[in-house]
Protein backbone atom coordinates (compact mmCIF):
# COMPACT_ATOMS: atom_id res chain seq x y z
CA UNK A 1 0.00 0.00 0.00
CA UNK A 2 2.67 2.36 0.76
CA UNK A 3 4.19 1.90 -2.86
CA UNK A 4 0.58 2.73 -4.00
CA UNK A 5 0.10 6.14 -2.20
CA UNK A 6 3.85 6.85 -3.27
CA UNK A 7 2.44 6.09 -6.95
CA UNK A 8 -0.31 8.65 -6.34
CA UNK A 9 1.40 10.80 -4.48
CA UNK A 10 4.10 11.14 -7.40
CA UNK A 11 1.32 11.35 -10.21
CA UNK A 12 -0.49 14.44 -7.94
CA UNK A 13 2.52 16.52 -7.71
CA UNK A 14 3.21 16.85 -11.08
CA UNK A 15 2.53 20.16 -12.87
CA UNK A 16 0.17 18.74 -16.03
CA UNK A 17 -1.98 16.85 -13.67
CA UNK A 18 -2.32 20.01 -11.16
CA UNK A 19 -3.08 21.87 -14.58
CA UNK A 20 -5.43 19.49 -16.04
CA UNK A 21 -7.03 18.74 -12.76
CA UNK A 22 -8.33 22.61 -12.37
CA UNK A 23 -9.33 22.68 -15.62
CA UNK A 24 -11.28 19.74 -15.69
CA UNK A 25 -13.12 21.27 -12.71
CA UNK A 26 -13.63 24.90 -14.35
CA UNK A 27 -15.24 22.90 -17.65
CA UNK A 28 -17.67 20.96 -15.28
CA UNK A 29 -19.17 24.11 -14.37
CA UNK A 30 -18.71 25.74 -17.34
CA UNK A 31 -20.51 23.09 -19.52
CA UNK A 32 -22.99 22.29 -16.80
CA UNK A 33 -23.92 25.95 -17.58
CA UNK A 34 -23.81 26.69 -21.15
CA UNK A 35 -27.41 24.94 -22.09
CA UNK A 36 -28.55 27.09 -19.67
CA UNK A 37 -27.75 30.21 -22.09
CA UNK A 38 -29.19 28.95 -24.89
CA UNK A 39 -32.04 28.88 -23.38
CA UNK A 40 -34.71 32.06 -24.92
CA UNK A 41 -38.36 32.66 -24.82
CA UNK A 42 -40.10 35.67 -26.58
CA UNK A 43 -43.89 37.62 -25.49
CA UNK A 44 -45.81 40.08 -25.85
CA UNK A 45 -46.19 42.05 -22.81
CA UNK A 46 -49.71 43.88 -21.95
CA UNK A 47 -48.38 47.05 -23.83
CA UNK A 48 -48.55 45.11 -26.91
CA UNK A 49 -44.10 45.12 -26.89
CA UNK A 50 -42.03 41.34 -27.78
CA UNK A 51 -40.03 40.64 -24.68
CA UNK A 52 -37.26 38.12 -24.93
CA UNK A 53 -35.81 36.51 -22.25
CA UNK A 54 -32.43 34.28 -22.46
CA UNK A 55 -30.88 32.27 -19.58
CA UNK A 56 -32.40 31.45 -15.87
CA UNK A 57 -35.33 33.95 -16.92
CA UNK A 58 -36.17 32.11 -19.57
CA UNK A 59 -36.10 28.33 -18.15
CA UNK A 60 -38.24 30.34 -15.03
CA UNK A 61 -40.78 31.85 -17.62
CA UNK A 62 -41.19 28.27 -19.90
CA UNK A 63 -41.84 26.15 -16.46
CA UNK A 64 -44.43 28.64 -15.20
CA UNK A 65 -46.13 28.56 -18.39
CA UNK A 66 -46.16 24.42 -19.25
CA UNK A 67 -46.98 24.21 -14.84
CA UNK A 68 -50.38 22.51 -15.86
CA UNK A 69 -48.93 20.13 -18.79
CA UNK A 70 -46.55 18.75 -15.98
CA UNK A 71 -46.59 15.50 -14.29
CA UNK A 72 -48.49 12.17 -15.76
CA UNK A 73 -48.70 11.72 -19.30
CA UNK A 74 -52.00 10.21 -19.45
CA UNK A 75 -54.03 9.91 -22.68
CA UNK A 76 -56.26 12.14 -22.09
CA UNK A 77 -54.05 14.89 -21.55
CA UNK A 78 -52.42 13.87 -24.78
CA UNK A 79 -56.15 14.53 -26.48
CA UNK A 80 -56.96 17.24 -24.80
CA UNK A 81 -53.61 18.80 -26.12
CA UNK A 82 -54.17 18.19 -29.34
CA UNK A 83 -57.49 19.52 -29.69
CA UNK A 84 -56.62 22.43 -28.14
CA UNK A 85 -53.75 22.81 -30.69
CA UNK A 86 -56.12 21.56 -33.91
CA UNK A 87 -58.55 24.69 -32.22
CA UNK A 88 -56.54 27.27 -32.32
CA UNK A 89 -54.89 26.73 -35.56
CA UNK A 90 -57.98 26.33 -37.30
CA UNK A 91 -59.36 29.66 -35.54
CA UNK A 92 -56.82 31.34 -36.98
CA UNK A 93 -57.24 29.84 -40.63
CA UNK A 94 -53.56 28.42 -40.33
CA UNK A 95 -52.09 24.55 -41.09
CA UNK A 96 -48.85 24.83 -39.11
CA UNK A 97 -47.94 26.90 -35.86
CA UNK A 98 -45.81 28.78 -37.67
CA UNK A 99 -47.95 30.97 -39.26
CA UNK A 100 -49.70 32.12 -36.73
CA UNK A 101 -49.72 35.68 -35.55
CA UNK A 102 -47.07 37.03 -33.42
CA UNK A 103 -47.27 35.63 -29.66
CA UNK A 104 -50.28 33.43 -30.48
CA UNK A 105 -47.91 30.48 -30.46
CA UNK A 106 -46.08 31.47 -26.79
CA UNK A 107 -49.67 32.44 -25.36
CA UNK A 108 -51.75 29.38 -26.85
CA UNK A 109 -49.60 26.74 -27.91
CA UNK A 110 -46.49 26.82 -25.80
CA UNK A 111 -48.54 25.65 -22.27
CA UNK A 112 -49.85 21.98 -23.84
CA UNK A 113 -46.24 21.96 -26.08
CA UNK A 114 -44.61 19.02 -23.56
CA UNK A 115 -47.29 17.24 -24.31
CA UNK A 116 -47.08 16.96 -27.83
CA UNK A 117 -43.81 15.70 -27.94
CA UNK A 118 -44.15 12.03 -30.33
CA UNK A 119 -47.49 12.82 -31.28
CA UNK A 120 -46.51 12.93 -34.75
CA UNK A 121 -43.79 10.41 -34.42
CA UNK A 122 -45.68 8.08 -33.10
CA UNK A 123 -48.12 7.99 -36.08
CA UNK A 124 -45.80 8.25 -38.88
CA UNK A 125 -46.27 5.60 -41.86
CA UNK A 126 -44.92 2.06 -41.26
CA UNK A 127 -43.78 2.07 -44.45
CA UNK A 128 -42.45 5.51 -45.16
CA UNK A 129 -41.80 7.55 -41.74
CA UNK A 130 -43.32 10.14 -42.92
CA UNK A 131 -44.82 11.74 -39.99
CA UNK A 132 -48.08 13.37 -40.73
CA UNK A 133 -48.91 16.98 -39.59
CA UNK A 134 -50.66 17.55 -36.19
CA UNK A 135 -53.65 18.96 -37.78
CA UNK A 136 -54.39 15.32 -39.81
CA UNK A 137 -54.36 13.66 -36.71
CA UNK A 138 -57.83 12.25 -35.62
CA UNK A 139 -57.93 13.45 -31.49
CA UNK A 140 -60.06 10.06 -30.75
CA UNK A 141 -57.46 7.86 -31.86
CA UNK A 142 -55.55 9.18 -28.92
CA UNK A 143 -57.50 7.11 -26.37
CA UNK A 144 -55.09 4.16 -27.54
CA UNK A 145 -52.07 6.24 -27.08
CA UNK A 146 -49.75 3.69 -25.16
CA UNK A 147 -51.14 1.24 -27.86
CA UNK A 148 -50.70 3.14 -30.90
CA UNK A 149 -46.58 4.18 -29.33
CA UNK A 150 -46.32 0.16 -28.99
CA UNK A 151 -47.41 0.31 -32.62
CA UNK A 152 -45.35 2.62 -33.85
CA UNK A 153 -41.90 0.50 -32.32
CA UNK A 154 -43.06 -2.52 -34.20
CA UNK A 155 -42.76 -0.77 -37.40
CA UNK A 156 -39.40 1.38 -36.64
CA UNK A 157 -37.82 -1.69 -35.24
CA UNK A 158 -39.10 -3.81 -38.74
CA UNK A 159 -37.29 -0.81 -40.78
CA UNK A 160 -34.41 -0.24 -38.49
CA UNK A 161 -33.67 -3.85 -38.51
CA UNK A 162 -35.43 -5.60 -41.58
CA UNK A 163 -33.47 -8.70 -41.33
CA UNK A 164 -33.39 -9.60 -37.68
CA UNK A 165 -36.60 -11.21 -35.96
CA UNK A 166 -34.29 -10.93 -32.39
CA UNK A 167 -34.21 -7.55 -32.21
CA UNK A 168 -37.39 -6.66 -33.27
CA UNK A 169 -38.45 -8.79 -30.45
CA UNK A 170 -36.10 -7.81 -28.21
CA UNK A 171 -36.74 -4.12 -28.81
CA UNK A 172 -40.71 -5.13 -28.39
CA UNK A 173 -40.12 -6.82 -25.04
CA UNK A 174 -37.92 -3.82 -23.65
CA UNK A 175 -40.13 -1.24 -24.60
CA UNK A 176 -43.54 -3.01 -23.08
CA UNK A 177 -41.76 -2.84 -19.67
CA UNK A 178 -40.84 1.07 -20.03
CA UNK A 179 -43.25 2.36 -17.05
CA UNK A 180 -46.39 4.16 -18.21
CA UNK A 181 -47.70 6.70 -17.89
CA UNK A 182 -44.92 8.65 -18.88
CA UNK A 183 -43.80 11.75 -16.99
CA UNK A 184 -42.78 15.39 -18.25
CA UNK A 185 -41.75 17.77 -15.73
CA UNK A 186 -40.80 21.06 -18.15
CA UNK A 187 -37.37 22.77 -18.00
CA UNK A 188 -34.76 20.84 -18.68
CA UNK A 189 -33.53 20.06 -22.54
CA UNK A 190 -30.78 17.58 -24.22
CA UNK A 191 -28.36 20.06 -24.74
CA UNK A 192 -27.77 19.32 -20.89
CA UNK A 193 -27.40 15.58 -21.91
CA UNK A 194 -24.87 16.69 -24.74
CA UNK A 195 -22.88 18.81 -22.82
CA UNK A 196 -22.53 16.11 -20.35
CA UNK A 197 -21.08 13.69 -22.83
CA UNK A 198 -19.03 16.62 -24.25
CA UNK A 199 -17.20 16.77 -20.39
CA UNK A 200 -16.94 12.46 -20.34
CA UNK A 201 -14.94 13.08 -23.73
CA UNK A 202 -12.70 15.80 -22.79
CA UNK A 203 -12.01 13.71 -19.03
CA UNK A 204 -11.31 10.76 -21.63
CA UNK A 205 -8.70 12.85 -23.30
CA UNK A 206 -7.06 14.43 -19.83
CA UNK A 207 -6.73 10.63 -17.85
CA UNK A 208 -5.11 9.25 -21.14
CA UNK A 209 -2.67 12.01 -21.23
CA UNK A 210 -1.71 11.43 -17.48
CA UNK A 211 -1.63 7.86 -18.19
CA UNK A 212 0.45 7.78 -21.60
CA UNK A 213 3.56 8.42 -19.72
CA UNK A 214 3.35 5.96 -17.17
CA UNK A 215 5.75 3.63 -18.49
CA UNK A 216 7.12 4.81 -21.91
CA UNK A 217 8.58 7.96 -19.74
CA UNK A 218 10.90 5.32 -18.10
CA UNK A 219 12.01 4.19 -21.17
CA UNK A 220 12.80 6.96 -22.80
CA UNK A 221 14.59 8.77 -19.80
CA UNK A 222 16.79 5.58 -18.48
CA UNK A 223 14.67 5.71 -14.97
CA UNK A 224 13.49 2.29 -16.03
CA UNK A 225 16.27 0.47 -15.36
CA UNK A 226 17.25 1.60 -12.10
CA UNK A 227 13.60 0.90 -11.35
CA UNK A 228 13.43 -2.40 -12.53
CA UNK A 229 16.93 -3.12 -9.72
CA UNK A 230 14.92 -2.61 -7.01
CA UNK A 231 12.94 -5.37 -5.03
CA UNK A 232 9.82 -4.38 -6.25
CA UNK A 233 10.83 -3.17 -9.61
CA UNK A 234 8.87 -5.38 -11.76
CA UNK A 235 5.39 -6.69 -11.75
CA UNK A 236 5.04 -5.31 -8.79
CA UNK A 237 5.76 -2.00 -9.86
CA UNK A 238 3.46 -2.63 -12.81
CA UNK A 239 0.87 -3.39 -10.67
CA UNK A 240 0.84 -0.20 -8.49
CA UNK A 241 1.35 1.86 -11.31
CA UNK A 242 -1.42 0.69 -13.16
CA UNK A 243 -3.52 0.53 -9.88
CA UNK A 244 -2.90 4.14 -9.12
CA UNK A 245 -3.74 5.73 -12.55
CA UNK A 246 -7.51 3.44 -12.77
CA UNK A 247 -8.04 4.67 -8.93
CA UNK A 248 -6.81 8.36 -9.83
CA UNK A 249 -8.73 8.49 -13.07
CA UNK A 250 -12.23 7.03 -11.38
CA UNK A 251 -12.25 9.10 -8.79
CA UNK A 252 -11.42 12.13 -11.03
CA UNK A 253 -14.29 11.40 -13.33
CA UNK A 254 -16.79 10.40 -11.14
CA UNK A 255 -16.00 14.06 -8.95
CA UNK A 256 -16.63 16.39 -12.07
CA UNK A 257 -19.21 13.99 -13.40
CA UNK A 258 -21.37 14.97 -9.85
CA UNK A 259 -19.83 18.99 -10.04
CA UNK A 260 -21.65 18.77 -13.30
CA UNK A 261 -25.25 17.15 -12.54
CA UNK A 262 -25.76 18.37 -9.14
CA UNK A 263 -24.80 21.86 -11.18
CA UNK A 264 -26.88 21.49 -13.78
CA UNK A 265 -29.85 19.92 -12.20
CA UNK A 266 -29.72 22.59 -9.65
CA UNK A 267 -29.93 25.67 -12.66
CA UNK A 268 -32.84 23.34 -14.46
CA UNK A 269 -34.30 22.07 -11.30
CA UNK A 270 -34.44 19.14 -10.02
CA UNK A 271 -37.99 18.33 -10.39
CA UNK A 272 -36.97 18.23 -14.47
CA UNK A 273 -34.89 14.68 -13.29
CA UNK A 274 -38.60 12.74 -13.03
CA UNK A 275 -39.16 13.43 -17.09
CA UNK A 276 -39.32 10.52 -18.73
CA UNK A 277 -36.67 9.50 -21.41
CA UNK A 278 -39.82 9.13 -23.65
CA UNK A 279 -40.55 12.86 -23.22
CA UNK A 280 -37.44 14.25 -24.40
CA UNK A 281 -35.74 11.96 -27.11
CA UNK A 282 -37.86 9.54 -28.87
CA UNK A 283 -41.71 8.85 -28.12
CA UNK A 284 -40.74 4.98 -28.54
CA UNK A 285 -36.74 4.79 -27.07
CA UNK A 286 -36.61 1.41 -25.82
CA UNK A 287 -35.13 2.11 -21.83
CA UNK A 288 -37.70 2.44 -18.95
CA UNK A 289 -35.44 5.15 -17.36
CA UNK A 290 -36.40 8.57 -16.19
CA UNK A 291 -33.51 11.53 -17.33
CA UNK A 292 -32.05 11.82 -14.12
CA UNK A 293 -31.47 7.43 -14.39
CA UNK A 294 -29.91 8.31 -17.56
CA UNK A 295 -27.77 10.69 -16.26
CA UNK A 296 -26.45 8.50 -13.39
CA UNK A 297 -26.60 5.63 -15.53
CA UNK A 298 -24.17 7.43 -18.32
CA UNK A 299 -21.71 8.96 -15.37
CA UNK A 300 -21.03 5.02 -14.56
CA UNK A 301 -21.15 3.37 -17.74
CA UNK A 302 -18.37 6.62 -19.22
CA UNK A 303 -16.53 5.70 -16.21
CA UNK A 304 -16.07 2.43 -17.20
CA UNK A 305 -15.02 3.43 -20.78
CA UNK A 306 -12.90 5.29 -19.03
CA UNK A 307 -10.94 2.75 -17.53
CA UNK A 308 -10.80 0.67 -19.99
CA UNK A 309 -9.21 2.89 -21.83
CA UNK A 310 -6.75 4.25 -19.48
CA UNK A 311 -6.15 0.08 -19.11
CA UNK A 312 -5.56 -0.06 -23.10
CA UNK A 313 -3.04 3.40 -22.65
CA UNK A 314 -0.98 1.74 -19.75
CA UNK A 315 -0.43 -1.36 -22.38
CA UNK A 316 0.43 1.28 -25.25
CA UNK A 317 3.01 2.80 -22.79
CA UNK A 318 4.38 -0.17 -21.69
CA UNK A 319 5.19 -0.85 -25.69
CA UNK A 320 6.17 2.17 -26.50
CA UNK A 321 10.05 3.96 -26.16
CA UNK A 322 9.23 7.42 -25.56
CA UNK A 323 6.38 9.55 -23.52
CA UNK A 324 5.59 11.15 -27.20
CA UNK A 325 4.38 8.00 -28.86
CA UNK A 326 2.65 6.47 -26.43
CA UNK A 327 0.64 9.62 -26.00
CA UNK A 328 0.17 10.21 -29.59
CA UNK A 329 -1.12 6.27 -30.55
CA UNK A 330 -3.48 6.39 -27.11
CA UNK A 331 -4.54 9.41 -28.14
CA UNK A 332 -5.46 7.87 -32.13
CA UNK A 333 -7.40 5.16 -29.81
CA UNK A 334 -9.46 7.41 -28.59
CA UNK A 335 -10.51 9.35 -31.69
CA UNK A 336 -11.31 5.79 -33.49
CA UNK A 337 -14.56 5.14 -32.74
CA UNK A 338 -15.70 8.37 -33.72
CA UNK A 339 -13.86 8.07 -36.97
CA UNK A 340 -15.39 4.50 -37.31
CA UNK A 341 -19.06 5.49 -37.07
CA UNK A 342 -18.23 8.79 -39.50
CA UNK A 343 -16.62 6.46 -41.98
CA UNK A 344 -17.27 2.47 -41.79
CA UNK A 345 -20.72 1.84 -42.67
CA UNK A 346 -23.71 -0.13 -41.40
CA UNK A 347 -22.82 -2.98 -38.85
CA UNK A 348 -19.30 -2.58 -39.17
CA UNK A 349 -19.00 0.56 -37.14
CA UNK A 350 -21.22 -0.34 -34.78
CA UNK A 351 -19.26 -2.71 -33.94
CA UNK A 352 -16.47 -1.17 -33.31
CA UNK A 353 -17.88 1.54 -32.05
CA UNK A 354 -19.46 -0.86 -28.93
CA UNK A 355 -16.22 -2.79 -28.67
CA UNK A 356 -13.87 -0.34 -28.06
CA UNK A 357 -13.15 1.42 -25.18
CA UNK A 358 -13.12 4.83 -26.06
CA UNK A 359 -17.08 4.25 -27.42
CA UNK A 360 -18.30 5.00 -24.27
CA UNK A 361 -17.64 8.79 -24.54
CA UNK A 362 -16.97 9.71 -28.22
CA UNK A 363 -18.12 12.92 -30.02
CA UNK A 364 -20.41 10.92 -32.48
CA UNK A 365 -20.17 7.52 -30.68
CA UNK A 366 -20.81 7.29 -26.91
CA UNK A 367 -23.40 5.49 -24.62
CA UNK A 368 -25.66 8.09 -24.34
CA UNK A 369 -26.40 8.25 -28.33
CA UNK A 370 -26.54 3.83 -27.95
CA UNK A 371 -29.18 4.80 -25.59
CA UNK A 372 -31.05 6.98 -27.59
CA UNK A 373 -30.82 5.10 -30.62
CA UNK A 374 -31.82 1.42 -32.00
CA UNK A 375 -29.15 -0.38 -32.84
CA UNK A 376 -28.53 -3.82 -32.22
CA UNK A 377 -25.54 -6.12 -32.43
CA UNK A 378 -26.88 -9.12 -34.19
CA UNK A 379 -25.05 -12.52 -34.89
CA UNK A 380 -27.72 -15.45 -36.15
CA UNK A 381 -30.67 -15.31 -33.90
CA UNK A 382 -28.45 -13.16 -30.92
CA UNK A 383 -29.99 -10.05 -30.69
CA UNK A 384 -28.03 -8.02 -28.04
CA UNK A 385 -28.73 -4.11 -27.90
CA UNK A 386 -25.23 -1.73 -27.92
CA UNK A 387 -25.49 -0.40 -24.69
CA UNK A 388 -25.72 -3.36 -22.92
CA UNK A 389 -22.78 -4.90 -25.51
CA UNK A 390 -20.38 -1.46 -24.40
CA UNK A 391 -21.12 -2.80 -20.85
CA UNK A 392 -20.17 -5.98 -21.62
CA UNK A 393 -17.27 -5.21 -23.32
CA UNK A 394 -15.31 -2.50 -20.99
CA UNK A 395 -15.86 -5.10 -17.72
CA UNK A 396 -13.68 -7.38 -19.96
CA UNK A 397 -11.29 -4.81 -21.63
CA UNK A 398 -10.21 -3.56 -18.00
CA UNK A 399 -8.60 -6.50 -16.57
CA UNK A 400 -7.40 -7.65 -19.83
CA UNK A 401 -5.41 -4.90 -20.63
CA UNK A 402 -4.27 -4.58 -17.67
CA UNK A 403 -2.88 -8.08 -17.75
CA UNK A 404 -1.31 -7.21 -20.86
CA UNK A 405 0.73 -4.42 -19.53
CA UNK A 406 1.47 -6.10 -16.65
CA UNK A 407 2.77 -8.88 -18.35
CA UNK A 408 4.34 -6.49 -21.11
CA UNK A 409 6.31 -4.48 -18.70
CA UNK A 410 7.38 -7.54 -16.96
CA UNK A 411 9.29 -9.14 -20.26
CA UNK A 412 10.32 -5.71 -21.08
CA UNK A 413 13.80 -6.07 -22.20
CA UNK A 414 16.11 -2.71 -21.93
CA UNK A 415 18.29 -1.10 -24.51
Amino acid sequence: MRLFFLEMKRILSSRIAQVLMALALLCSLLLAWLPVTYCYSTFTNAQGQEVTLTGLESVAFEKNLQVAAAGEVTPEKVKAAVEHYQACLRSYGVTESYDLPPGVYEREIMPVSPLLHGVKEAFADPETGMAPSIMEIDPDRLDSWYEICEQRIASLMAMEQPGSQAAQKTAMDMYRSVPKPFQVWPGMNTASLDYQNMLGFLMLLFCVVLAAPSFAAGYQSGADDIFRSTRYGRKQLAIVRIGASMCLSSLWFLGCSVVYLVTANSLFGWECVQTSLQMMYSIVSLPGWSIGQLQVFFAGAATLSVLASVSLTMFVSTRCRSALSALAVSLLLCLLPTVAVMTMPGQLSTWLATLLPAGGTGIQASFLYAVTDFQFLTAGELAIWTPWAMLAAWVLEIPLFAWLAIRAYDRHQPG
